[in-house]
């Protein structure tokens, strides 16, 4: 048998990603509205009790609105690249930026959410961003709503839960859309679409507690997304010609935790659960599978007439995904169990795990790339993938990441095997390439960039950024275009 070297192909998309509430702070600058992320507070690490801080209650609002809250809001400062963007920009290109994924907040452009007119602030800022990425030829991958649902529709309609929030996101869209098009070409709607039935106040801006039936109101809300996505991909098409929308999905890929069949079936069925949300986006109707855990849950989607139309006429043109680790499954759970992103998994033995319990699962990446292939027969793009970990800053202010190369690089591998396999792989976005404020946690300290910025969990620092091994590293990537790792 000869000896098959696979490559990554001419023109992929190395780069990038982040999301306007962990970067950009200036909360209340320009005309910014409040937003779903400017309610997750801080809490020390030894005071959490599970990874899910960033649920929200009707009490905690109150608290926040009337000035009776003391806690920090670390999403509020960011890192500060609203001021600083031309810098950050500029290293990134340094590093041979392809491509850099970012949102575009939208309470910066309708401070409420269903405000009659936008803010020419806001849209002035992003201009500003999208002519700096061309001064460079980096590529926009921009997502339209990344955890960042403006709190006025919250306050209106209980963020998505509310049908209304429809029309205001489509009419957000085509305001974007029109601005930009002839900037951007990339779009994702909903950032980890599947994020609303995990924590509905971070995917949706939905108060769990103001609803009388909360599991059906997270896929209430879900149904309203997935209208306002396909809905958004027809203005897309329609105003920027070649424009391209994607769907985005938080990958949980699902092994079972023995060859037992009643864990296999498990698996298989914790699969269908996290594909459910590509299904709908790529193939324009609900899988027959979930008829029956609907029914079992006793949720009822209510759809206007027309609304199945709308799905099936105007899909995702392609699937991005992220992927940080994979899980187990077990129909009798038994065993040790490490912390997940968002969820929880028992702990395989054949994995080394991150400072964060994050199973470290490279293979599982080839395996999830080759599963979303077979699937859609669709393009896909990974827009995020990373390691967070803590860094320690040397007396000569290096910073020695060996641990982040070795993981980037093993996924990197893998992806490119994929591509051997026959995938059609668009890209890669290494999650955080700045270090910026964790998504789940609200911490500084878990880094996952290339760059450093001098700020701690308790929001002191200079802000000062600083190369880590990791910059050159990812730069020889990118020139090489992948054949170095």
């Amino acid at each position: 048998m000869s000896q098959f070297k696979a490559k990554f192909p001419q023109g992929f998309l190395w780069g990038g990603a982040t999301a306007a509430n962990q970067i950009e702070g200036a909360f209340d600058e320009d005309g910014k509205g409040l937003s779903a992320a400017d309610f997750v507070e801080y809490i020390p690490k030894n005071e959490r009790t599970k990874d899910t801080a960033i649920e929200v209650t009707s009490e905690q609002i109150r608290r926040i609105l009337s000035g009776e809250s003391t806690a920090r809001y670390p999403k509020r400062e960011g890192i500060d690249f609203y001021h600083r963007y031309k810098e950050d920009i500029a290293l990134l290109a340094e590093m041979g930026f392809k491509a850099f994924r970012l949102s575009i907040h939208w309470s910066r452009i309708f401070p409420n959410g269903y405000d009659e007119m936008p803010n020419e602030a806001g849209l002035q800022f992003y201009d500003n961003i999208f002519d700096e990425l061309a001064k460079y030829d980096i590529e926009p991958v921009v997502t339209l709503s990344h955890y960042e649902t403006p709190y006025g529709l919250t306050e209106k309609y209980n963020g998505w839960a509310g049908r209304e929030t429809i029309d205001h996101f489509v009419r957000y869209a085509e305001t974007v859309f029109t601005r930009y098009r002839d900037k951007v070409k990339y779009w994702i709607s909903f950032n980890e679409i599947n994020m609303i039935t995990i924590s509905p106040f971070t995917g949706g801006g939905v108060v769990s507690d103001k609803e009388k039936n909360p599991e059906q109101a997270k896929y209430q809300g879900l149904h309203h997304q997935f209208v306002a996505s396909s809905l958004a991909t027809k203005k897309l098409h329609e105003i920027i010609p070649g424009g391209q929308m994607g769907c985005m999905l938080a990958r949980m890929s699902t092994y079972p935790f023995t060859p037992n069949p009643e864990d296999v079936l498990k698996a298989q069925q914790d699969n269908q659960a996290n594909l459910f949300f590509t299904d709908v986006h790529a193939r324009g109707e609900y899988p027959k599978y979930m008829d029956r855990f609907f029914a079992e849950n006793g949720i009822e989607i209510v759809k206007e007439t027309g609304d199945d139309e709308i799905l099936k006429q105007y899909p995702v043109d392609y699937i991005s995904f992220s992927y940080y680790m994979s899980m187990l499954s077990s129909a009798s759970p038994e065993g040790e169990v490490t912390e997940g992103n968002l969820m929880n998994s028992l702990k395989n033995p054949y994995l080394q795990a991150s400072e964060w319990g994050w199973q470290i699962d490279p293979i599982g990446l080839r395996v999830a790339l080759n599963d979303l292939y077979d699937r859609y027969q669709l393009p896909l793009f990974l827009v995020e993938n990373g390691l967070g970990a803590y860094d320690k800053v040397e007396e000569d202010g290096s910073i020695h990441d060996s641990y982040r190369i070795s993981y980037l690089s093993k996924h990197i591998e893998q992806m490119r095997e994929a591509i051997g396999d026959g995938v059609d792989l668009m890209g890669y976005l290494a999650w955080g390439p700045i270090d910026l404020v964790s998504m789940s946690t609200s911490e500084m300290s878990k880094r996952y960039g290339f760059i450093y910025v001098d700020k701690d969990d308790e929001g002191e620092g200079t802000l000062a950024r600083s190369r880590k091994d990791s910059f050159q590293w990812y730069k020889e990537v990118i020139e090489s275009n992948g054949e170095i790792l």
